[in-house]
């Protein structure tokens, strides 16, 4: 498997590394030079202090760089936001929030949701919703909410963001659910794949 040419790929990761031995042998001659002068002036130690200062201010820089090189490499997001979304459903669907199971399935990973265990209603009445968070420790657009109802249907909702999203003050729309299977083989009508929708925030 070859490196990848983009920032984010393997070769990211070998150009950081070059440019943190390339840093360590600047600091290594500096000081070799700084201790084999025998008189130093006052404006020679202020001098040699200013490089210090920005051989040390360059270290920290590659090291920072080496360090989101090697995380994006990884795919790993350092921030980890999160996704708080409502699920929205019939009313006969379930009655308590501990008849379900959401989780979030990614091209990486795969991990459940925290949902909360109060149930509310929608202003008309008409559906329920299913209130919960789920973090993104991954930086990929491949992002599927999955909705189980055992023993019912399992609904599929694709999360609309890219891989490395932005935070949002406001849910955005609500969005039908891309899949739905039912559990008994019973097809799925256009009235139930209506009534199941997600909208969502990212925290």
């Amino acid at each position: 498997m070859g490196f990848s040419d983009g920032p984010d790929g393997g070769l990211g990761i070998v150009m950081s590394a070059l440019a943190g031995v390339a840093a360590a042998l600047a600091v290594a001659i500096m000081l070799s030079v700084y201790f084999r002068i025998g008189h130093r002036s006052r404006q020679d130690l202020v001098k040699h202090g200013l490089a210090a200062s920005a051989v040390l201010v360059l270290l920290a820089f590659v090291i920072s760089d080496m360090r989101q090189a090697a995380l994006a490499y990884l795919g790993l997001n350092p921030a980890k936001p999160a996704v708080e979304f409502e699920i929205r459903l019939p009313p006969a669907t379930l009655t308590t929030a501990a008849d379900t199971q959401v989780e979030l399935l990614t091209d990486r990973n795969e991990k459940l949701a925290k949902v909360q265990e109060a149930l509310a209603s929608t202003p008309d009445g008409r559906s329920i919703l299913l209130r919960g968070t789920v973090t993104l420790d991954y930086r990929t657009a491949e992002r599927l909410i999955v909705l189980n109802l055992p023993g019912r249907a399992q609904s599929m909702f694709r999360l609309r963001l890219p891989a490395s999203p932005s935070h949002s003050d406001q849910f955005g729309p609500w969005h039908l659910a891309d899949d739905i299977v039912s559990v008994n083989g019973a097809p799925v009508t256009t009235e139930i794949h209506d009534a199941f929708a997600i909208r969502y925030r990212v925290l």
